[in-house]
């Protein structure tokens, strides 16, 4: 599958993977054909597997801050080390970067509230809800790996294309 070609020249190849990419790991779970899915399910892996090798990685910095009475107040605030940093870098550079939607019945003072301060969504979401799970997952089972399952559907109707769902385990 390393070099599965999905039919298509590689610049739609690149881009078509990397919405798959996107797309499964912001929602957990995506629908496609079986060539597209194992393709899928491996690169998802790779991404996972930098983040849970680099998400401990934080250094803490004393930083002046105004506070509510105007006067500067220092306080002391978590910001990335260099492995994380560059590995959030790398991730970004590739998945595309997917914003929070507004729920349904969801006012826009609670919708702005609720995503106050996250610039970046999905790198937030694979950092700090999918590195710790799988770190854990992998301390209690004493192996790294299988974050993805593939799972075949069948035959599409219409082309008889072989079906698959690809989920994040």
């Amino acid at each position: 599958m390393a070099n599965d070609k999905i039919g298509r020249p590689s610049k739609e190849r690149k881009a078509l993977l990397r919405g798959q990419v996107s797309t499964l790991l912001w929602n957990g779970r995506i629908e496609t054909t079986l060539a597209k899915a194992k393709s899928t399910a491996r690169v998802a892996e790779k991404i996972i597997t930098l983040a849970i090798r680099t998400f401990e990685d934080t250094v803490k910095v004393l930083k002046e801050v105004k506070g509510a009475d105007g006067k500067k107040v220092k306080t002391e605030v978590l910001n990335d080390g260099p492995k994380k940093l560059a590995a959030r870098r790398k991730i970004m550079s590739y998945v595309y970067d997917l914003q929070e939607q507004r729920k349904p019945k969801e006012s826009i003072t609670a919708y702005k509230t609720r995503i106050e301060g996250i610039n970046h969504p999905i790198i937030e979401k694979i950092f700090n809800v999918y590195a710790p799970k799988y770190a854990e997952r992998a301390k209690q089972s004493g192996q790294g790996g299988g974050y993805t399952r593939v799972v075949k559907l069948g035959l599409r109707r219409g082309d008889a294309a072989e079906m698959a769902i690809v989920e994040l385990v």
